[in-house]
């Protein structure tokens, strides 16, 4: 090879490292954002696991009263 293919050779490459470089640095904000909105989404499983125990609760207080009105015979 000669001085001038290995200066292209190089300037490929280092143009490759730099595409290379910027790929990975918009993958990571992009996993960074992800792993945020995880952090959201599992925060809101939370709170609608929580939600629904309570609605399961109150059912069974409703169902309870609705049986004890059925015993009063009104």
């Amino acid at each position: 090879m000669t001085t001038e293919n290995l200066s292209e050779r190089v300037s490929e490459l280092e143009k490759s490292v730099r595409r290379a470089a910027e790929a990975i640095a918009l993958l990571r904000k992009e996993r960074d954002g992800l792993q945020a909105k995880l952090l959201v989404m599992e925060g809101e499983r939370g709170e609608l696991q929580a939600l629904k125990q309570e609605r399961k609760e109150l059912l069974a207080q409703v169902d309870s009263i609705l049986k004890e009105l059925d015993k009063l015979d009104l």
